[in-house]
C-alpha cells in the first residue's frame, strides 16, 4: 500500500513573535545626557560595528586584563612607578585601538561591497521579484561583512519585522553613512512604492562616485594625516631613548616637584591631542 507524503509545513513570518529577537548588550541605557552615557554609547557602537563576536563587557575585562598585566610586569621588570602607570595606560587602550582597526577595515570592506550589492539588489528588483526576495538572493550571494549584516535583516523578516524596521539601523550597526541612503531608498518603495530599480542602479553609481573622492581626498591629505600621527608618536619615542639611554632618568625626574608637573602635564596634554586628532581623522574619514 502506498501512502502519499505529508505536505511540508510551511511557517510564516509572524509580527506577534518580533519581540523575541535577542537583545544586543549594551553599556548605554539611551540617549546621552551625560559624559558617562557618552563614553558608554561610543563605547557600545565600536564593538558594535568592529563586528567582534564578543560581548562589550567581555572586552572591557579584557582592557583591564591588558592594563594590570602590562603596569605590574614593568613594575616588576624595573621597579619605576612612572613607567609602570605608563605601561598600564597602554595596555588598557590595546584592545581598545585593535577594535578600532577592526572597524575600520570592517567598514572598508562594507563600502567596496556596496555598489555591487546595490546593483545584484537592482537586478533582481528588475527580474519582477519583490524587496524581500531580492533581498534574501543578495543576502544569499553577499559574503562577509556585508553580507552578515543582510542576512541578519533576512532574518528579522523572517521572524514578522517589516522590512523598513528590518534596515533602519543599518547605518548605525555599520558606521557606514551610506547605507542610510539604502535604507531611504527601501524604506520609501515599501511606503509610497515608486520605482526601486531605478534608485538602486542610481544608489550604486553614487557610491562608486563617492568612493572615488574619497579616495583623492584621502590621497590629498596623507600628508597632514601622517604629520598629525608622527607627532603624537614622536614623544613616546623620545621617552624611551632617554630610558634606554640611561634607565634612572625617569626617577631623578619624579623626584622634584616640576619635574613631576611637567612630566604629567606632557601625559594629559599627550591624551588630549591624541584624542583631537583621533577625532578629526574620524570626522574626514566618516563615508
Amino acid at each position: 500500500m502506498v501512502t502519499q507524503a505529508p505536505h511540508a509545513v510551511v511557517i510564516e513570518p509572524q509580527p506577534g513573535f518580533a519581540k523575541i529577537l535577542r537583545e544586543d548588550v549594551r553599556f548605554s541605557a539611551g540617549p546621552a545626557s551625560s559624559a558617562g552615557d557618552a563614553v558608554n554609547g561610543w563605547f557600545d557602537r565600536l564593538m558594535m560595528q568592529s563586528g567582534i563576536r564578543t560581548s562589550p563587557t567581555a572586552w572591557l575585562m579584557l582592557c583591564i586584563l591588558c592594563g594590570v598585566a602590562a603596569g605590574g610586569g614593568i613594575f616588576v621588570l624595573i621597579e619605576s612607578v612612572p613607567l609602570a602607570v605608563l605601561s598600564g595606560l597602554t595596555g588598557l587602550a590595546a584592545p581598545i585601538v585593535a577594535a578600532m582597526v577592526f572597524r575600520s577595515r570592517r567598514q572598508k570592506k562594507i563600502r567596496e561591497q556596496l555598489p555591487e550589492a546595490a546593483e545584484e539588489l537592482a537586478r533582481a528588483a528588475r527580474s519582477g521579484r519583490n524587496i524581500e526576495r531580492a533581498l534574501l538572493l543578495v543576502a544569499g550571494d553577499t559574503p562577509a561583512p556585508l553580507g552578515d549584516e543582510l542576512r541578519l535583516v533576512v532574518r528579522r523578516m523572517d521572524m514578522g519585522i517589516d522590512v523598513a524596521s528590518a534596515v533602519h539601523d543599518l547605518p548605525e550597526r555599520t558606521g557606514v553613512t551610506t547605507l542610510s541612503m539604502l535604507t531611504a531608498a527601501i524604506r520609501l518603495h515599501q511606503d509610497t512604492g515608486g520605482d526601486l530599480t531605478a534608485v538602486l542602479e542610481r544608489l550604486a553609481a553614487s557610491v562608486r562616485d563617492r568612493l572615488h573622492f574619497i579616495s583623492r581626498m584621502r590621497a590629498a591629505t596623507i600628508a597632514s594625516r601622517l604629520g598629525a600621527l608622527l607627532m603624537l608618536g614622536i614623544p613616546p619615542l623620545v621617552v624611551a631613548f632617554y630610558l634606554f639611554q640611561d634607565p634612572q632618568y625617569l626617577s631623578r625626574l619624579m623626584a622634584s616637584f616640576w619635574g613631576r608637573l611637567t612630566f604629567w602635564t606632557g601625559v594629559v596634554l599627550q591624551i588630549a591631542g591624541g584624542l583631537a586628532v583621533f577625532r578629526i581623522l574620524q570626522k574626514t574619514a566618516r563615508f
